[in-house]
């Protein structure tokens, strides 16, 4: 059991012929799909980079409630997940169920104008996340099915470099109107719904749909000759509705088992961004006003790193990048814990933080296509993404019980010593077979 440390090889025959000199470039799709994103990232993040001040500052929440808030903020969608991917494969339309979880968080993003206790707050953000966890693993799906497997990492890696431009945006535009507006919080929230709008429209007019038979268009915008490995318009496009018993049968995989454990085992240990972002300040001394600009560090590092780092994991072999990825992670743990407070902390934390993502980010979901079947894809992701962030909402909600009882050096000690022992038993469980990297 391994993490697909070396992409599948592809059998030469007419149709790698026609799609090899393709195949080394990104579908179209995929840079479609990464506007989306893109621009739903500036939203989404507007609103991540404010909200853990604005709840534990203005609002009064404690680490114990901010936590649960957290924990419903990133544990909802993994619980959808499970129902995105496998009614993406079920009606065999990726794009109608991505299109569903974008419109739904779109339409969350004004009811945090109205929102100002724990109770409809955790209704709005549950609401916000139940759209992300529908759109996730048809998203996932579409770029996995229009790429071929050698080049899962490069794709993802584009994907994700776009989608962190976003992440980049987002606070810096969060940041310049509350430094402009009077009721900043309100204006964040306001712009934030009409970006996201934005990013809907995007999606519906510009990503294609699927296949509706001979002679129509695959993903990347080519006319359709023969059925081509890879595409979106191939096996999902054909056949009986995939029923829930085949989805479950995934589990059945020995190497995705091993995956989604590991994936779950990884992410108890692994603590929310927002709370990163909390620890720095504290560390640090950051001034309240310069609050939403810490993501853009972790942003700028992503996006400098993911095209990078997911080529070299297509290359070298994912699981060495995964862990690596996990190994930066638990470097900045340890510099929150015993670096002294230098100019230096916060841009050596951002950065192993950006690092981190890079690494793991999109290496995981491309480790999938030589495991799942495509008719299966969008379920596939789903269970391994599912068990990885229901993990972090356990992580979440128990780290802020330990702040909260204990403070929050403690608690990140834990967690710094979780991830050094979970990380050891997924190289593990990881192992690659038969010599391979």
């Amino acid at each position: 059991m391994y993490l697909t440390d070396r992409s599948q090889p592809v059998q030469d025959g007419p149709d790698q012929d026609r799609r090899r000199g393709p195949g080394r470039r990104v579908a179209p799709v995929v840079l479609v799909l990464g506007t989306v994103s893109l621009i739903t990232d500036i939203s989404s993040e507007m609103v991540t980079a404010v909200l853990p001040l604005y709840l534990v500052t203005t609002l009064g929440f404690s680490p114990l409630g901010f936590g649960t808030l957290d924990g419903v903020y990133n544990g909802v969608s993994a619980l959808v997940q499970l129902t995105g991917g496998h009614l993406a494969d079920r009606v065999r339309d990726h794009k109608l169920l991505a299109g569903l979880g974008y419109g739904l968080s779109a339409l969350c993003k004004p009811l945090l104008l109205f929102a100002g206790g724990i109770g409809s707050l955790g209704a709005v953000l549950a609401l916000e996340r139940t759209g992300k966890g529908l759109r996730t693993a048809p998203r996932d799906a579409m770029i996995s099915l229009s790429t071929p497997a050698a080049n899962q990492g490069r794709a993802f890696g584009v994907h994700r470099a776009m989608d962190t431009t976003g992440a980049m945006l987002g606070p810096l535009a969060a940041f310049l109107i509350l430094r402009a507006a009077a009721d900043g919080y309100d204006a964040v929230f306001g712009v934030s719904a009409c970006v996201a709008v934005l990013g809907v429209l995007v999606l519906v007019l510009f990503v294609p749909g699927k296949r509706k038979g001979p002679g129509a268009l695959e993903e990347d915008g080519r006319a359709a000759g023969p059925p081509v490995r890879g595409g979106e318009a191939d096996g999902p496009a054909a056949g009986p509705p995939v029923r829930v018993r085949e989805a479950l049968a995934l589990l059945r995989l020995p190497r995705l088992r091993a995956l989604a454990g590991c994936a779950a085992l990884l992410g108890l240990t692994t603590v929310s961004d927002a709370f990163v972002y909390l620890l720095v300040q504290r560390r640090a001394g950051i001034g309240e006003e310069w609050f939403p600009l810490l993501p853009l560090g972790t942003a700028v590092v992503f996006l400098l790193l993911a095209v990078p780092v997911g080529a070299l994991a297509d290359r070298v072999g994912r699981r060495t990048v995964f862990l690596a990825g996990h190994a930066s992670l638990l470097t900045a743990y340890a510099l929150l814990l015993w670096a002294p407070a230098t100019p230096a902390l916060v841009p050596l934390v951002l950065a192993l933080h950006g690092t981190f993502y890079a690494a793991t980010d999109g290496v995981l979901p491309a480790a999938l296509a030589g495991l799942v079947p495509e008719h299966l894809r969008a379920s596939g992701l789903a269970i391994v993404g599912t068990s990885q962030a229901l993990a972090r909402f356990c992580c979440s909600l128990a780290f802020g019980a330990a702040w909260t009882a204990w403070g929050d050096g403690p608690a990140l000690a834990g967690s710094a010593v979780g991830l050094l022992c979970c990380a050891a038993v997924a190289g593990l469980v990881l192992r690659p077979a038969g010599g391979n990297r």
